[in-house]
């Protein structure tokens, strides 16, 4: 049986693509090709919670804390009582870090992000029995990256890392944090022109690193069944608004997701169609529910805005039922490798507009599956919104030309294939 270590940032119920990759991936391995897995991870809800101990954080009595699904999870919590330089001294005395020559300006970064978790290195140090036959992580730039780094090399196995690399956004361009991506065995990208940045700006030889995309859970969007099907637009719209379309929004809530750019161009679009809902989905920002006060106070426009305090999971049926609902999904990201969002949306049949930026043209094809923007353009995003709106049978040749797409190439259960040759590449015994 093949042993396998997953070290993620955070797990569910935080709500992220980079979460939902390792869930679904570690789930459909462990049922379909009988591996052992093992989570190791944080107990952070949020972001906030990686660095801040005002951050969310789950308990040790929730339901989900040490079993999800089919798997078991081992969270540990996070120090936040000692200072940068504590961890920094702390982790450098161990030998197994010592042999990662890692820059000090490397790992300072690194602890600076979080999450330190000082426990799960400990747990592993201490067990010299336990063996695995590789650990894979993700995302980056977090100190998980490194924590599964010192394991790794302390146990003498190969480290995978799929860093999610947001190439497009200037936050991650820190060369420093970018020299961490050296020290893997092998990187998974989602796609050829994050490979291309990765071998060309890092160096990174091209043997080093596999494509692999994302997934979706194809048959839970895709699904046209009448039965216990949620009307969204019956809990969220008046009756007199039932036909009104409906442009979605799923995602964090922040300017390099474009949720922001989304909300000015609403009076853009609000002067030549009226009859219009805008629905976000996800965990809001400050920034986000400032701007949206103020486009409210500006004109009447129609928004449903729902956070993860409104969900129930990754397949929740509000949800869900948004997707099947919409008419457009909206989503200009300059800060996504892929964009799980894009491919349930695909599944629902409907299509949809992302930012010609990043790894987004490779994800959407151009007037085939989708229309591409200009990232922060809300002029842009406006105009492309208003010509689906005003052509149905765009809408509809756009939409199943993606969901053919998907169904054919972006299941979890292709995508835990492709990541089961690559761990059998690497000769498992």
């Amino acid at each position: 049986m093949n042993k396998i270590l997953y070290i993620p940032t955070r797990y569910f119920p935080s709500l992220s693509g980079a979460e939902f990759y390792i869930q679904r991936i570690g789930e459909i391995l462990n049922s379909k090709y009988q591996y052992d897995v093992d989570i190791f991870t944080s107990n952070a809800i949020d972001f906030k919670a990686l660095r801040d101990s005002n951050g969310k954080i789950l308990q040790e009595n929730d339901k989900y804390y040490s079993q999800v699904n089919n798997l078991k999870i081992n969270r540990f919590p996070i120090n936040y009582n000692i200072s940068i330089n504590e961890k920094i001294n702390l982790i450098k005395k161990l030998e197994p870090y010592k042999r990662l020559g890692i820059s000090d300006s490397c790992l300072e970064r690194f602890v600076e992000n979080g999450p330190f978790l000082e426990g799960l290195i400990e747990f592993f140090l201490k067990k010299p029995e336990i063996r695995y036959n590789a650990i894979h992580t993700t995302f980056f730039p977090y100190f998980n990256l490194i924590e599964s780094l010192i394991i790794g090399r302390y146990f003498e196995i190969p480290v995978i890392i799929t860093p999610f690399f947001h190439f497009s956004n200037p936050r991650y361009q820190d060369p420093f944090l970018q020299e961490i991506l050296t020290k893997f065995d092998l990187l998974i990208a989602c796609t050829n022109l994050e490979k291309e940045v990765l071998t060309h700006d890092l160096k990174i030889p091209k043997e080093k690193i596999k494509v692999v995309p994302m997934g979706v859970d194809y048959k839970k969007f895709s699904n046209t069944s009448n039965s216990n099907i949620f009307d969204f637009k019956k809990k969220f719209f008046t009756n007199k608004e039932k036909k009104y379309k409906m442009v979605l929004f799923c995602g964090y809530k922040n300017y390099e997701k474009g949720a922001i750019s989304i909300l000015k161009s609403i009076p853009f679009i609000l002067k030549k169609y009226r009859k219009l809902y805008f629905v976000f989905i996800g965990p809001s920002t400050e920034a986000f529910n400032k701007e949206l006060s103020k486009i409210q106070k500006l004109i009447n426009a129609r928004i449903v805005n729902l956070t993860p305090a409104n969900l129930t999971g990754y397949f929740d049926k509000k949800k869900i039922a948004a997707f099947k609902q919409s008419d457009i999904y909206l989503m200009p990201s300059r800060s996504d490798a892929f964009g799980i969002a894009f491919l349930e949306a695909w599944s629902s049949g409907i299509p949809v507009i992302g930012a010609n930026i990043g790894a987004t043209p490779e994800v959407i094809r151009e007037k085939i599956d989708g229309l591409l923007v200009e990232f922060d353009n809300s002029i842009d995003i406006a105009n492309k919104v208003l010509k689906l709106l005003k052509n149905q049978k765009l809408r509809k040749n756009l939409g199943s030309a993606g969901r053919e797409k998907v169904s054919q190439n972006f299941t979890w259960e292709i995508v835990a294939e492709k990541t089961h040759n690559i761990y059998q590449s690497l000769k498992l015994k």
